[in-house]
């Protein structure tokens, strides 16, 4: 939840910083439906449904979520700021692929959250007894004292950087070059 409150301090810095807002509607994105499809399924398999009780299908939905991600990244990589994104997303799912559909976290940074799923419940991070490429897992913790406490990865800072200057790129801030603002609207 506090990955998306970044998103929105990143959208507010953009008047601030000499940008129009509504030039992100004239992104040309192709394909957006794979975006909304994954996200959909993310919140099926994470919020919906999380108690199903069958693991693999969690798993295989949340895995599948990532690749229709990663697709359309692939068709967007023209757009100013996408390839950092996709980066960012593989990082995620390289860890989360080597974890059986979970993404492994640091116990360290878990401590605080507080947060118990129910027996079965499906949970998209988790502490693992052995984690493989735990380096790429939600290994960063925000400070316990910021609203909406919670982990997160390198993946996600990569991703964070991504959106960042796709944004700023696309409407036109002074923070980003002249020369990315043409290649953001180019697709």
């Amino acid at each position: 939840m506090i990955i998306g409150l970044a998103y929105l301090l990143v959208l507010a810095s953009v008047p601030l910083l000499g940008g129009r807002l509504t030039r992100l509607a004239d992104l040309p994105l192709r394909k957006p439906g794979l975006a909304l499809a994954a996200i959909l399924l993310q919140v099926l398999v994470i919020s919906v449904i999380p108690d199903a009780g069958d693991h693999t299908f969690h798993t295989t939905v949340h895995l599948a979520s990532y690749v229709l991600l990663g697709a359309f990244a692939f068709a967007n990589r023209r757009i100013v700021g996408v390839p950092i994104i996709a980066l960012g997303g593989l990082c995620n799912f390289a860890a989360i692929a080597a974890n059986g559909g979970v993404m492994p976290t640091r116990a360290g940074a878990a401590e605080s959250l507080a947060v118990t799923a129910k027996d079965g419940e499906f949970v998209n991070s988790a502490v693992l007894s052995d984690p493989k490429l735990q380096f790429l897992g939600d290994v960063f913790a925000t400070p316990t004292s910021l609203p909406l406490h919670n982990v997160f990865s390198v993946g996600d800072a990569i991703l964070m950087v991504g959106v960042i200057v796709l944004v700023h790129a696309a409407c036109g801030s002074r923070i980003m070059p002249r020369r990315f603002h043409a290649q953001a609207a180019v697709a």
